[in-house]
């Protein structure tokens, strides 16, 4: 829980900023999600309201049709500059594509936070503010190891990605899994380099259930002794579980990220083994916050200390907890879920 405290503490300091609506002339701003289905952006967009509400911000709300939808979110960019937006909140499908498109809005004078997802480079928008994903996907990777014990080292491990492009998000929880695992990451800026005979194979999911089911479908047909899945998300968890149980296939260690309410669940039922929870509620008010004291008087937003983004926090939500590694349990994961 240190990293939630600590991520709580760095909320209080920008909510300082958050009597200042009195203070605004209209101010408007955009938030841009990947898609406005997957539960994990629904709650961000809650967020975003509920805080543009408090704070008199007038929010404008885009998403991509699937995950992946890059050229929905460039055209969303330009529609909010063209607005007269002051700041937008974004969480990119594809974090390298859209850089460009970020730069022509800061050029404007737009300040562009992105939110979950880091830009590819980072620093190409004003401040990002996430989980660790990196740290999100060693949690779950160190427990796995643990949990298997001695049978780590005859593990059968499914990595079921987002996408083809390789977002920041999606490189560093996959890394970051295979860095707890004990796996060597040979170019830890990409997945797919590894050569360790434990890893099945990787396939993308586009962060949704069909997704999921269709990529554990195929990793099943290469190896139907798959033992542990790693997923991107609970949606795409929730697929490969659904494939498994159609193949007859119990007991397979299934290990994901969000700690969405609904993922929650589905550890407290042993569909996920653990789950790494993320805070998406939280990134996306301090988003709105940022862009009102951007507005009021030019201020940008000021990362975590030693690092080059805010960090929002992350937890290990698990009922089976391991020795080394710190983690709540579900009725915790359930009282936190996006927050």
């Amino acid at each position: 829980m240190k990293l939630i405290t600590k991520a709580l503490m760095g909320a209080g300091a920008l909510a300082l900023s958050a009597g200042i609506a009195s203070a605004q002339d209209a101010v408007s701003a955009c938030l841009i999600t990947k898609t406005d289905t997957n539960p994990f952006f629904v709650k961000m967009k809650e967020g975003a309201e509920a805080k543009a509400a408090e704070l008199g911000v007038t929010l404008k709300s885009y998403a991509g049709k699937i995950d992946g939808d890059h050229e929905s979110q460039v055209a969303a960019i330009e529609a909010c500059v063209a607005d007269g937006a002051k700041g937008i909140l974004i969480t990119a499908s594809d974090t390298k594509a859209i850089v460009d498109s970020v730069k022509a809005a800061r050029d404007a004078g737009v300040l562009v936070i992105a939110l979950d997802t880091p830009l590819d480079p980072i620093d190409a928008a004003d401040a990002t503010f996430a989980t660790d994903n990196f740290q999100a996907g060693l949690l779950i990777g160190q427990w796995a190891k643990a949990t298997l014990g001695d049978e780590a080292a005859n593990a059968k491990i499914a990595m079921l990605d987002l996408g083809i492009s390789q977002p920041s998000v999606d490189v560093l929880r996959d890394q970051g899994f295979l860095t707890g695992f004990g796996i060597d990451t040979k170019d830890i800026a990409k997945w797919g380099d590894e050569d360790d005979p434990r890893i099945v194979g990787n396939e993308v999911t586009a962060g949704n259930e069909e997704g999921g089911l269709k990529a554990m479908e195929a990793l099943l047909a290469k190896d139907a002794g798959i033992n542990v899945v790693y997923t991107i998300n609970e949606p795409s968890a929730a697929g490969a579980f659904e494939a498994l149980k159609a193949a007859g296939k119990e007991g397979v260690l299934i290990v994901s990220v969000d700690g969405g309410c609904p993922g929650v669940a589905d550890v407290k039922d042993g569909v996920i083994g653990a789950t790494s929870q993320q805070y998406p509620l939280m990134m996306a008010s301090l988003g709105v916050e940022a862009i009102a004291k951007y507005a009021a008087d030019g201020t940008k937003p000021a990362p975590t200390e030693g690092k080059d983004f805010f960090d929002t926090g992350v937890a290990l939500v698990t009922d089976k907890p391991v020795e080394g590694v710190e983690s709540i349990d579900t009725a915790k994961g359930t009282e936190l879920c996006w927050g």
